[in-house]
């Protein structure tokens, strides 16, 4: 078999990144090898995402850099893939004339084939439609190689239909795989060496009301927490409505779950969640806070936030700080409102000027700086378990990895670490990382 050589480059979340594992791992069975260099690819992937209109611009912004590399080799094959190619479809095209191939959120285990007949007919090919069941849900993923933690999708799709957020229309209604499938997978990741495993969802607390078999999210954490080899379970996005007592009972249960968790909340005003319609009250989320850390003291707690949607008045932005201080989040993810079209919150009055919502960002971002300074310097003098990643991005004279909490440290040792968990002794607090000593002593790790 001929060796061609892959180029890949993913815009958006998590679920972006396990996708594009998925299409590496798909693509090798064809003869690609993935390469860090565009210029010698054969087929070029941009993963997309949709979320926000600044993400789909980035988006097109890379296609149309491409333009040259289509002009030296008018062989090479470039594909759209993602949440836009779903959004966009045809008209992508339109907007890219020399892509070849557009591929929505159901359609990856379709990419060979599409590929291959793009190169006999060089006639572009568009791939959009939903199906059941999602094949490429059961794609088995690729993580890099050196990689000690790797991302499992548990479900797909969504069924509460934010009035923000393009997401159901994009990848699909919610369907759950199954745990025998699921387990499966994360047995062999933990054979070939991963030892943390995060699992993807648009929303996992809704794991198990469609396709797993009759298995509930909390059942799944306590199946996998029993898998030989996984130190370090994760889990991402989880909707606060569908946050049970069950499943907060995991974070003691489950040794190897680790103590965070990202809640996002959107906003801190009951009447701006309503019009969100996000299903639950600020007082309903502050008590699922508390009910957390009740049982899980340690727990970290991250959100998302999104500021000046329809309507919100000072009152209301006002309430969302106030929410801010009451929780004091680790970290947050925090966005101005973007419309995105065919969502219910188009139809809405009363839109917020672009400079209230630049000022508002910034002030709660200044807020949240505060709080997560905080919350990282309580960690000054403590000694934790940090599961060693690879290199510091911050300097080649460093390794780096993360505590139980989601933390990064960066501290001095070799690659001879790489995979395991030590004992870090956390010297100094910042923003965005921790700076520890690795300790000899194996007994004093802040850990469960």
């Amino acid at each position: 078999m001929d060796r061609k050589y892959l180029y890949i480059q993913t815009f958006g979340c998590q679920m972006n990144v396990n996708d594009s594992e998925k299409i590496v791992a798909l693509l090798a069975q064809d003869g690609y090898e993935a390469t860090d260099d565009a210029g010698r690819a054969d087929l070029i992937v941009v993963n997309t995402c949709s979320i926000r209109e600044k993400a789909a611009q980035k988006a097109y912004s890379q296609l149309g850099r491409f333009r040259l590399l289509k002009e030296r080799n008018p062989d090479l094959i470039l594909a759209m893939g993602g949440c836009l190619a779903q959004e966009r479809g045809k008209t992508a095209m339109g907007r890219i004339p020399f892509l070849d191939i557009v591929f929505g959120t159901h359609q990856i285990h379709r990419l060979p084939g599409l590929i291959r007949q793009v190169a006999a007919s060089h006639a572009p090919m568009v791939e959009t439609g939903f199906e059941s069941p999602v094949k490429s849900l059961e794609i088995a993923a690729a993580p890099p190689n050196g990689s000690v933690s790797a991302y499992v999708t548990v479900m797909q799709g969504c069924n509460n239909y934010c009035s923000y957020c393009v997401v159901p229309l994009l990848r699909g209604p919610e369907v759950s795989r199954a745990m025998s499938a699921i387990t499966a997978e994360v047995e062999r990741l933990a054979g070939s060496g991963i030892r943390e495993v995060t699992l993807l969802g648009q929303n996992v607390n809704s794991y198990g009301l469609s396709g797993s078999g009759g298995a509930q999210f909390p059942h799944l954490l306590r199946t996998i927490g029993r898998i030989r080899g996984i130190e370090r379970i994760r889990f991402t996005t989880s909707h606060p409505k569908d946050l049970s007592d069950d499943l907060i009972r995991c974070f003691a249960d489950v040794e190897a779950l680790c103590e965070h968790i990202h809640l996002p909340v959107q906003s801190g005003s009951n009447d701006i969640l309503k019009w969100m319609n996000r299903g639950y009250s600020r007082e309903h989320y502050l008590e699922r806070v508390e009910r957390l850390r009740t049982v899980c003291p340690e727990i970290s707690v991250t959100s998302d936030v999104i500021v000046g949607f329809p309507g919100e008045s000072d009152r209301d932005f006002e309430a969302t700080l106030d929410l801010m201080r009451k929780v004091r989040f680790d970290n947050l993810f925090s966005f101005k409102y973007s419309e995105r079209e065919g969502t219910a919150a188009v139809a809405l009055d009363r839109r917020i000027p672009e400079r209230v919502k630049q000022e508002r960002l910034q002030c709660l971002q200044k807020l949240q700086e505060q709080h997560t300074l905080e919350r990282n310097s309580a960690f000054e003098g403590r000694t934790e378990a940090v599961l060693v990643e690879g290199v510091s991005r911050n300097s080649e004279r460093d390794m780096s990895g993360r505590t139980r909490s989601n933390r990064i440290v960066n501290f001095r040792g070799g690659d001879d670490l790489v995979g395991k968990t030590i004992p870090v002794r956390i010297m100094k607090a910042y923003l965005h990382s921790l700076r520890g000593d690795v300790q000899k002593e194996r007994n004093r790790c802040s850990s469960k």
